[in-house]
């Protein structure tokens, strides 16, 4: 949820409508070049396309009575308060999956084994990947993600995401070589781990493992995994800047529920208006590369 831009949605006449948009701006139709002296200054323009999500309600609560809260040996307010925060860390990870999964850009190990080279498809993945990321891997993603000039996610350098294991065999490749972690690097993201290629590395692990082409069992809500079938890797993102938007209408918020059968039904939830939603869904387009498997 981190690499989503917060949008203020508070302001936008949702109450015709639970729809949020907002604008995108592509480059100009015709690059700038030099002038002769007594040529007019030409002109061009640009093209403003509008993107839209959905923003609607999300919760959850915990009842408790107050027996429990007069007879326990624990702060039962606060227990439940810690056991809610983190579930909407959880649930609002799987909301920003789900957009970030939306990417057209998928790549592969070429021929499903090639531990150097790797092939972008841009109507989803064909590919059965039969090898662990390696170093080579992250260099040819990287010059994909340049070459089709992404822009960086902040100052120059792309970010990635994945699970500590699906890093694994990459972050040995590196130790060798003692590239790993820059001089003076300073981590500025939670759970961040490292800077390789212009690429600053995230580990996480609320979003569970696999969903690969031809899954019908992945959950991201429920972290029920399906593993790619060889199990030596799975899914990574690798993306720039202008990802994905949260519109933001009332933002997370812990609630009291009001004391009903005479003070001895208690409860409490977190609750939010919010949507989240994928800044460039089109392949040219696209700020976001996936290390996908077709099973």
């Amino acid at each position: 949820m981190q690499f989503c831009d917060a949008r203020d949605g508070a302001e936008k006449g949702l109450n015709a409508g639970d729809k949020f948009h907002w604008n995108v701006y592509e480059d100009v139709a015709r690059q700038g070049r030099k002038l002769a002296e007594t040529q007019p200054m030409p002109e061009t323009n640009f093209t403003i396309k509008q993107r839209e999500l959905t923003v609607t309600e999300f919760g959850q609560s915990v009842p408790y009575t107050g027996k429990l809260a007069a007879l326990g040996k624990h702060d039962v307010v606060e227990i439940i308060d810690k056991v809610l925060k983190d579930d909407v860390r959880k649930c609002f990870d799987a909301e920003a999956f789900l957009q970030f999964d939306v990417t057209p850009l998928t790549v592969a190990p070429t021929g499903g084994n090639s531990t150097s080279s790797v092939t972008l498809e841009t109507t989803g993945c064909t590919i059965t990947n039969n090898v662990e990321m390696r170093k080579d891997h992250v260099k040819a993603i990287v010059d994909i993600m340049k070459e089709r000039n992404i822009p960086a996610y902040m100052g120059d350098d792309y970010f990635s995401i994945s699970h500590p294991t699906t890093y694994r065999t990459f972050k040995n490749d590196l130790e060798s070589v003692h590239q790993y972690v820059d001089a003076g690097y300073n981590k500025i993201m939670a759970g961040e781990i490292g800077r390789y290629e212009g690429v600053r590395f995230v580990e996480q692990n609320h979003i569970p493992k696999g969903g690969a082409v031809d899954s019908t069992t992945f959950d991201p809500y429920d972290g029920v995994p399906d593993p790619w079938n060889n199990a030596k890797s799975s899914w990574a993102f690798f993306f720039g800047g202008d990802t994905c938007v949260e519109a933001i209408v009332i933002p997370e918020e812990i609630r009291a529920k009001l004391p009903g059968d005479y003070g001895r039904s208690k409860g409490i939830a977190w609750y939010a208006i919010t949507g989240f939603g994928n800044a460039h869904p089109d392949a040219e387009h696209s700020r976001i590369v996936k290390w996908e498997s077709k099973e």
